[in-house]
């Protein structure tokens, strides 16, 4: 399974982005479903809203009715380990979506990811393993 940031579902969905071919392209060639968080498909949700109205958010919430997307629930149990990373990492600083997909590698050893955020170069899963950034040409 292969985690998925939420600029990546932003550019899936908005063709004004420099590499939203190149990423429709790598998409359809990787295993699916996509894993994401609540909290990565609310963030591109407000971004797709304000790019490009309902029409945007409307394809975001086909590629989770299609199943091309899936969401990794957080637990109430995770919310301590949640905001340890975010203190962590606050000299990035991260955000709580960032944070969402770090407890997700954590909790489903998960480290194949699709960002167009650098800070994955910089936070480790479970304070020691790197992520897996897949590059998109």
């Amino acid at each position: 399974m292969i985690l998925c940031d939420a600029g990546v579902l932003l550019c899936l969905v908005d063709r004004t982005q420099p590499q939203h071919n190149a990423y429709r392209s790598a998409v359809m060639r990787l295993a699916k479903p996509l894993v994401t968080t609540w909290s990565c498909l609310t963030e591109a949700m407000y971004l797709a809203l304000h790019r490009g109205s309902w029409a945007m958010q409307k394809q975001l919430g086909q590629l989770l009715l299609d199943k091309h997307l899936t969401i990794y629930e957080i637990q109430e149990s995770d919310y301590i380990r949640l905001f340890k990373l975010m203190e962590q990492y606050r000299d990035r600083p991260m955000d709580l979506a960032d944070a969402t997909l770090v407890l997700t590698a954590e909790k489903t050893g998960y480290r194949r990811i699709l960002t167009l955020d650098s800070d994955f170069l910089f936070y480790r899963i479970g304070d020691r393993d790197t992520f897996d950034i897949i590059q998109v040409p």
